[in-house]
């Protein structure tokens, strides 16, 4: 890679406003910092962390947002929900550190497994997970429930 890159996490608003153009890289949706904030802020409640990858000069070049969790089919285990680099820095290593730091968290914790998801429309991204040894395991399926979904059949 042959950057110097120092690893922090964000904890506060102060901090994350200053994410808001790296995350709106990878999340376009996202358009308002204060909104943004507000929703890190819930997720900051619910053991959401948000490591970033930083320049001597504290710029962030990328981002690795993640939980700790539990359920039934992994036991403990680390989701990473968001992973982004700044996109004049893509390929240069930063976004294989990240998920590797992220790992040896879970690591530490205990967890027994590293999840994630990705887009299918994002063949890119599959391969460099490919590429960094995740394997694909199961399929995520999302229903909006925002215009009441229709249910399941009775």
């Amino acid at each position: 890679m042959g950057m110097n890159l120092t690893f922090r996490y964000l904890k506060s608003p102060d901090d994350w406003i200053h994410a808001f153009d790296v995350v709106k890289e990878l999340r376009p949706h996202l358009t308002d910092p204060e909104a943004f904030c507000a929703q890190l802020h819930r997720q900051h409640e619910e053991n959401y962390r948000l490591l970033a990858a930083c320049s001597v000069e504290w710029t962030i070049l990328g981002l690795a947002g993640y939980r700790a969790q539990t359920n039934t089919l992994y036991g403990r285990f680390i989701y990473l929900d968001d992973l982004a680099v700044t996109s004049r820095l893509q390929r240069t290593g930063i976004g294989a550190e990240l998920p590797n730091k992220v790992r040896d968290i879970a690591r530490q914790a205990r967890c027994a497994h590293f999840v994630l998801d990705t887009g299918l429309h994002l063949p890119l991204a599959q391969r460099f997970y490919f590429r960094n040894g995740m394997l694909v395991n199961g399929m995520h399926l999302v229903e909006s429930l925002a215009h009441g979904g229709s249910g399941f059949a009775q």
